[in-house]
C-alpha cells in the first residue's frame, strides 16, 4: 500500500503547489497527484518541481515525479558509426521550432506495437500553449524534398530540457533529432536533458538512471538556459560532431 494518501488538485487553481517529492508512490512509480488541469502556468509549475502530466484519454489527469529518473547528460551522448553515416549521407537537414503543432502531431500518431496514445488533443494543445510563449520546443529533421520525417518537442525549465516524445518516419531520424538536441544543449548551456523513464531507445544514446533527489538538486541549482535562442546552426554538421 503506498505510504501517502493521493493529493487531488483543485481545476482551475493555477497556482495551486504540488505535494513534495517525499509523497510520490513507489507503485506505481512516481505518482504524485491527480486531477488539476493543463493550463501554461501549472505545466509551468509541475516541471520546475520535476513532474510531469501522463494519462490516456478519457482519465484523469495523473502527475508523476518518478524515482529513479532517466536522463542524459549531453558530453555523454552515443553516436554510433552507422549513425553518423546516415547524418552524413542521407542529406537531412535540422530545424527547431519550425512546425511545432505537426511535430507534435506526428509523436501521437499509433505506433506498430500500439494502436493508442497518451498524447490525446487536450495534451496536443496544451503543450502548443506553451509553444507560443516560448516553453515547449520541436527539434525537427527533414529529408532532401523538405519533407518532416522525424524529430521530438520537449520543455525547457530553467538548465533541464524535459524531453516529451520523438517520432520518425525513416530510419534514425528521431536519434538524429535527439543528436541535434544534444548539441544544443551542451552549447546553450542545459545541464541535462530529462528523459523521464528509462526505454532501451534512449539507453543506446547514452541515457543513465539517477536518483530523484539527485535530479532535483540539478533542476534546481542547475544555471538557466532558457535566454537560448532555439536556432540551430546550419552549417554544423552533427555527422562529426564529438561531444565533450
Amino acid at each position: 500500500m503506498p505510504d501517502y494518501e493521493l493529493t487531488y488538485l483543485e481545476y482551475g487553481a493555477h497556482d495551486e503547489p504540488f505535494p513534495p517529492p517525499e509523497m510520490a508512490w513507489t507503485e506505481p512509480n512516481g505518482l504524485i497527484a491527480i486531477g488539476g488541469d493543463l493550463s501554461p502556468r501549472r505545466l509551468v509549475n509541475a516541471y520546475s518541481s520535476g513532474i510531469f502530466p501522463w494519462f490516456n484519454e478519457g482519465e484523469p489527469i495523473y502527475w508523476w515525479n518518478p524515482d529513479p529518473r532517466s536522463v542524459l547528460f549531453p558530453e555523454a551522448i552515443r553516436i554510433s558509426r552507422s549513425l553518423r553515416k546516415n547524418i552524413r549521407n542521407k542529406g537531412y537537414t535540422v530545424a527547431f521550432d519550425k512546425n511545432f503543432k505537426e511535430v507534435i502531431k506526428s509523436c501521437a500518431e499509433p505506433r506498430a506495437y500500439s494502436e493508442g496514445t497518451w498524447i490525446s488533443p487536450q495534451m496536443q494543445q496544451a503543450y502548443c500553449n506553451l509553444h507560443k510563449i516560448g516553453i515547449a520546443h520541436s527539434v525537427e529533421v527533414y529529408n532532401e524534398k523538405d519533407e518532416l520525417v522525424g524529430g521530438l518537442y520537449g520543455i525547457s525549465s530553467g538548465g533541464v530540457f524535459s524531453g516529451e516524445s520523438m517520432f520518425s518516419c525513416e530510419r534514425d531520424t528521431s536519434k538524429i533529432a535527439f543528436v541535434a538536441l544534444a548539441w544544443y544543449a551542451q552549447h546553450a548551456g542545459y545541464s541535462l536533458i530529462d528523459c523521464q523513464i528509462e526505454n532501451p531507445h534512449l539507453v543506446s544514446l547514452g541515457a543513465v538512471n539517477i536518483p530523484r533527489k539527485d535530479y532535483l538538486k540539478i533542476l534546481k541549482s542547475a544555471p538557466s538556459a532558457e535566454a537560448a535562442d532555439w536556432v540551430f546552426d546550419s552549417s554544423v554538421d552533427l555527422s562529426k560532431w564529438v561531444p565533450k
